[in-house]
């Protein structure tokens, strides 16, 4: 099985991915409840706009840690079924298109969290960025290569800089009306860094096949 390398999956987290096989929990089913935070993080995001300025600092870091609750949830769904030995013949494709589901989610939320009409646009953006870098990684490992993790924006990246612009825009809150600067920023950069890392991605997969 092809893996993203994550210095996470240290002690604490494999304990905690033995915990919920104890509990009967399945890595499908992590890998749902990924979707589920991803969806939480979503709704935050949106509602953001049409709420009073102290319910508009709940919801951001409401979407701060829904964001990071789906990156764990991805975390341990591999756990469980590499480390806890609980793989199935469709673990692939619950490792992977529940995650495409969650990028889009999260990050066109984040473009309707802006206050200009040209949020939702940038939003749509940097999903369609995002998800053309699982394309060709996912791509690559069916042609044969191996599958390329790297960034400058791969996934964990890109939540990365949703999390920190989440939290960074209670500064923004504090200081005036929260009008979405800095999430829309973290977008440009996921935007940006997206198509950097498909286009990193692409030609490597490209040498390797042309090598053989």
């Amino acid at each position: 099985m092809d893996r993203r390398p994550l210095r996470t999956r240290a002690r604490p987290a494999r304990a905690l991915a033995a915990s919920l096989a104890r509990r009967g929990l399945r890595p499908n089913q992590v890998s749902y409840a990924g979707v589920v935070f991803a969806l939480l993080a979503a709704l935050s995001l949106v509602a953001l706009p049409h709420a009073s300025r102290p319910l508009q600092a709940v919801l951001l870091v409401a979407a701060a840690a829904a964001i990071q609750l789906r990156l764990l949830c991805n975390l341990l769904d591999g756990l469980l079924a590499v480390e806890g030995g609980l793989r199935s013949p469709t673990g692939e494709l619950y490792n992977d298109v529940p995650d495409r589901f969650a990028d889009v989610l999260v990050i066109v939320a984040a473009g309707y969290a802006i206050a200009w009409d040209w949020g939702g646009l940038l939003g749509w953006a940097a999903a369609a960025a995002a998800l053309l870098t699982a394309y060709v990684r996912v791509l690559g490992g069916a042609l044969g290569a191996p599958q390329h993790f790297f960034g400058p924006m791969a996934k964990p990246h890109r939540m990365a800089a949703l999390t920190a612009a989440c939290l960074l825009s209670l500064v923004e809150l504090a200081a005036s009306d929260l009008e979405g600067r800095i999430l829309a920023v973290a977008l440009g950069v996921i935007l940006v860094g997206s198509l950097a890392t498909f286009t990193r991605r692409l030609r490597l997969i490209a040498a390797e096949l042309n090598a053989r």
